[in-house]
């Protein structure tokens, strides 16, 4: 099985492209839903995370206020680096729980994971797809998006890697400066090849 990884930027649309390879009946496991799974009321990970950062990250009802935790971390790198020693191992385990659970006989698969590059584990994955477009149209999306201010906006792009250092590094790239419609034939595109190269007769 070749394992493949979809990584992007904050903003860059990487979310509509996964959905678009699961419709198409690629097994894909996303990072970021295991990491809201693994800090849920009641979980180890999230007495971790209090313990480090304080109840402050709580609301009322004791679930993780995410956004509170974000404004903690953003433009913090030793406090981000301490979230992702929490976070990032458990996370790993599931991915890789997640690949040899697969059937055998699938062709490829596909791991959601937005800090690819900068955790260093491109090297884990056969293939890596990037989901790129350009700065200017990450900052309107996460301003609109997320209600920020465009500095606020800005440092949460800094807080990763360049767009186009990803694009790089990258195997295949989606751009998504244009519609839904564009980013799906492209997708639709980058499926007939995956197919091509590794599908053995994937789709049925």
């Amino acid at each position: 099985m070749v394992m493949i990884a979809l990584t992007g930027g904050i903003a860059t649309g990487k979310t509509h492209v996964a959905h678009r390879l699961r419709a198409a009946g690629v097994p894909l496991v996303d990072a970021d839903v295991i990491a809201r799974q693994l800090v849920e009321p009641g979980q180890p990970l999230l007495q971790l995370i209090v313990d480090r950062f304080g109840t402050s990250i709580l609301t009322k009802t004791g679930a993780l206020d995410r956004p509170r935790l974000a404004s903690l971390v953003f433009g913090d790198p030793a406090a981000r680096h301490d979230l992702e020693a929490i976070l990032h191992p458990a996370i790993r385990r599931s991915i890789t729980d997640f690949f040899r659970a697969l059937p055998a006989s699938t062709p490829f698969a596909v791991a959601d994971i937005p800090l690819l590059f900068e955790t260093g584990r491109e090297k884990e994955f056969d293939k890596v797809i990037v989901v790129a477009c350009e700065p200017e149209t990450q900052i309107a999306r996460v301003m609109a998006r997320d209600r920020l201010s465009r500095g606020d906006a800005e440092r949460r792009l800094a807080a990763q890697l360049p767009i186009a250092d990803k694009v790089r590094r990258a195997d295949f790239v989606i751009r998504t400066d244009g519609d839904h419609a564009a980013t799906n034939d492209d997708v639709d595109r980058l499926l007939e090849r995956l197919a091509n190269q590794f599908g053995r007769g994937w789709p049925n």
